[in-house]
């Protein structure tokens, strides 16, 4: 026996409501036939509203019995909230995983060996494009990232400027290293603001025990600050030593 259920979900000109198209998907996903009724005015909303007493749609009705919104259908379905709640790494993996395929994808193309695959400007590309990529994540919002980042670093809680420069700082050392600068212009850069952001975090969580956010991924994040910040402070000091190293030697 085929299970049905009535939708009600608002859909003009000038608005789509997502949480009334994710309904939609979750009921026929579910094996449910929808009628999708399409609540095409602001006016043919508010009726609907004040007829069943709601305050929002969508709305879902099953066997002739309101369900209710998006949330309501989920917990239905016996299925958790929506989106990503509490603390998460997502993001870091995010960015760190494509960096890093991007760094192989690079590479063969400049070789056509799975070989090259193995070699040292793997790593390289790697920390500069993860380097890049994190700034940009900083960079989309500089007021949001400096409301965090001044709570823990050391120089950023002296500085308020310091904290809008940091994310500069760390895109040009990236992109100086992809574009091969010399490592006595790009090095410095990157081992200072490196030191001082893995002395700040680690005084702030290993030695105060702060439980805080990381702003490695911008200000809006909810990236426990710990390991992950730590561990991108320690590839730039790596990449500084490296850059330095290189020009040094050649």
């Amino acid at each position: 026996m085929s299970k049905s259920a009535s939708l009600y979900r608002m859909h003009t000109k000038e608005h789509i409501c997502p949480y009334g198209l994710r309904s939609k998907d979750l009921l026929e996903r579910k094996g449910y036939d929808v009628k999708d009724h399409k609540l095409s005015s602001r006016e043919e909303t508010d009726k609907f509203k004040d007829k069943h007493g709601v305050e929002t749609t969508p709305q879902t009705f099953i066997d002739d019995e309101r369900v209710g919104g998006y949330d309501n259908l989920r917990e239905f379905f016996n299925m958790g909230e929506a989106g990503q709640t509490g603390t998460t790494y997502t993001p870091v993996i995010a960015i760190f995983a494509t960096a890093f395929l991007m760094a192989l994808a690079i590479v063969f193309a400049q070789t056509g060996t799975i070989e090259s695959l193995l070699s040292v400007s793997v790593i390289e590309i790697f920390v500069a494009l993860s380097m890049s990529i994190l700034a940009i994540q900083k960079l989309r919002d500089l007021y949001g990232f400096t409301n965090s980042f001044i709570t823990y670093d050391l120089l950023a809680m002296r500085s308020i400027r310091y904290g809008y420069v940091y994310p500069f700082a760390e895109a040009f050392a990236g992109i100086g290293m992809l574009a091969g600068l010399s490592g006595f212009v790009v090095g410095p850069v990157s081992l200072f603001i490196g030191t001082i952001g893995a002395i700040s975090v680690f005084k702030a969580v290993y030695v105060d025990k702060r439980e805080l956010k990381c702003a490695c991924v911008g200000g809006d994040s909810n990236v426990p600050l710990g390991f992950v910040s730590l561990t991108e402070n320690l590839f730039m000091i790596g990449a500084g030593l490296w850059m330095l190293y290189l020009a040094i030697g050649s």
